[in-house]
Formats: structure tokens, sequence, C-alpha cells
């Protein structure tokens, strides 16, 4: 299903694509490492790996399983990518001599625990858009500073719904019973693919709602479900229109399962068709906007390229933000540059 935005410069068709040159991403971590402690803690870049493929490496380096690596988040394939993992100190000595042709250990220190799921603030993105003159680009930067002030639909990106998003299917296939996955990992993954799915159907309708309704910016509904800075959900009884317009809380949409928290009134009335009550897993809220921010642009004549880079919060998709701002949807094929056409 297609995904909707309230912003775009529709009439302007860039290209970007997915490799290490063109698309780079750095980790921000939760806070400072403390520089003392019994983990160590590696900042590590790798180019054309998954987080996965890297964490096996090092584990089949170091001869331990890979549930004795830490890390925060994953990252992209197709990319130059940093960020941070963790192990033991006794490990100090052995990775000093570490070497691999796509990961490059660029510093480390100390700490008092391991890095775990979900420890950092954002991810910082750098990418380059092509074929563009300068009024082009210029065009780009101003919808981009409107998007990063009204909201970013937070849509699960294509990345999400793997290759050729032939996993959705499977996912509904499997939460009915009409197809048995033995593998644990496998199946995890399909249950957050039929979340996210139902999530991203939600959202495009609350999207073309706000759209019908004339406003360029996300129409908040008796009964929405609110996130505070510090993690709290609630449900006013009264629209908090002036919270929303601060910053101060941010509406939320549902990844349907057990104990989540549900919309009520008007907001359900839309919630309860994305909804799948019977799921056994653990259901939650996601943010239904985020805000890209520190967007910074550069246009290079002579490359017909803006670079333009900006920092996402966790568990957010910068190719999202690079669909709001082109106004279409991208998948995997359209962000992959033909190995045979000329290297920038």
């Amino acid at each position: 299903m297609d995904r909707e935005y309230l912003h775009s410069t529709q009439d302007i068709d860039f290209k970007f694509y997915q490799n290490e040159k063109d698309f780079v991403v750095d980790e921000i971590p939760m806070g400072e490492f403390l520089g003392r402690g019994n983990y160590l803690i590696l900042k590590v870049q790798k180019v054309e790996l998954t987080t996965w493929d890297m964490i096996a490496i090092f584990a089949e380096y170091l001869a331990i399983p890979a549930q004795k690596i830490g890390y925060a988040g994953l990252k992209d394939k197709h990319a130059t990518t940093t960020q941070y993992l963790s192990v033991e100190t006794k490990y100090e000595a052995l990775l000093k001599k570490f070497h691999h042709n796509q990961i490059k250990i660029l510093s480390t220190t100390r700490h008092s625990h391991s890095i775990r799921m979900g420890d950092l603030v954002g991810n910082r993105f750098s990418i380059n858009l092509y074929e563009l003159d300068a009024i082009d680009a210029g065009k780009i930067e101003k919808v981009a500073r409107k998007i990063a002030k009204s909201g970013l639909p937070n849509y699960f990106g294509y990345q999400r719904f793997g290759r050729d998003a032939g996993s959705i299917e499977q996912a509904r296939e499997m939460v009915k019973g009409e197809l048995f996955i033995e593998d644990s990992k496998l199946k995890s993954f399909l249950i957050s693919v039929y979340q996210s799915d139902f999530f991203n159907e939600w959202l495009r309708e609350r999207i073309l709602l706000s759209k019908e309704s004339g406003s360029s910016e996300f129409v908040l509904l008796s009964g929405d479900v609110f996130v505070s800075k510090d993690g709290k959900l609630s449900t006013p009884k009264l629209i908090p229109s002036k919270e929303f317009a601060a910053k101060k809380i941010a509406p939320t949409g549902l990844l349907c399962g057990r104990d989540a928290f549900r919309a009520k009134y008007d907001a359900a009335e839309i919630e309860k068709k994305y909804d799948d009550e019977f799921l056994q897993e653990k259901g939650q809220r996601r943010e239904a906007l985020v805000y890209p921010s520190d967007i910074n642009c550069k246009y290079v004549k002579k490359e017909t390229m803006l670079n333009i880079s900006f920092t996402m919060p966790k568990g957010s998709y910068a190719t999202v933000f690079l669909e709001s701002i082109a106004g279409k949807n991208y998948s995997a094929k359209d962000v992959k540059r033909d190995k045979k056409s000329k290297k920038r």
C-alpha cells in the first residue's frame, strides 16, 4: 500500500542511491561512555554489510556466540555506517589485531555495562541527491525544513518488508495459521512485519484524512493516544492542540498485540480497522510523527548533486524523509545503482 505524505516537491524528480559513497549513517549513542568498566565499547565503521553480518564476523573472530556482542540498532547494508558495539574487556588485545576489508574499528573505550538494543538517541544521515539544478535544490531544502517543522509521518520504510514486500503476505498467512514457521528469528521478523504493515495502513488513512480536511498538518482526533517526552501514554478528554504544537507530546499509532494501550472515541473508529486483538505477541505504540533536525544542504553544481544531512530519531527511516520530499514511494530496486553504470 502506498505511503502518503503532507508535504512534497512532486514536480522535482531527483535520484538517490543506497551505496557506500552516497548513503552515510552515523549512530548517535544514548550518552557518554564512562571510560572505565568491564566492557569494551567499539566504534566501528562498516561498508556494504548488514549489522548481523558484521556481528557474525566479530563473533567468529573472537570465537564467542553472537549474543555476547552488544549493539544498539540495525544499520543499512548498502551504505557506509558507523555504530557502537560492546564486548567484554578480555578481548581487547585480540581486537587490536582485527582486520577486515569492510569493517574498521575507529576507536575504543570502556563502559560499565554492555550496549543494549535501543541504546541510541538516533542517527545522523548524509545522503547525495542527483540530477538537480540549483533551483530544484533550493526547493528541496525549503520543503525539508517545512517537514521538519510540521512533522514527518513515521512510516516503516520499504526496508522493513523485505526486498519485494513478499514478507507481508507470508506474515498474514502465518498469523492465520495457514503457514507454519519453525525458525524463531523468522517468526519474530514476520510478526513485526505484520504489525508494521497495519501501522502503515493506519497512518496512511490518517494522512489522507488530514489532507481531505484541507490541512497541511496532521489532524488530531478525540481519543488519540499521545506519548510525552518521558514515554508516558495518555488519552486526554480534550484534544491537546497546544501541547502538540509545542512538540511536548506526539500522537501514536498501534502496533497491534496484547496489553497495548488502545485509542478511544473517534480515533478508535479508525484504529480498530488496523488491529488484531487476537495476536498473542505483545503490542505497543509508535509515534505517528517524528521531527528530522539539524538539516544541512550543500549543492555541488558540477555534479548536479545536493548533499543533504540531517538527524532522525531512533526507529525512523531516512528513506521515508526522502519519500516525503519527493512525494513518491521508493523500493529497494529504485535506489540501487546498476553496477555497469558509471561510478560517481
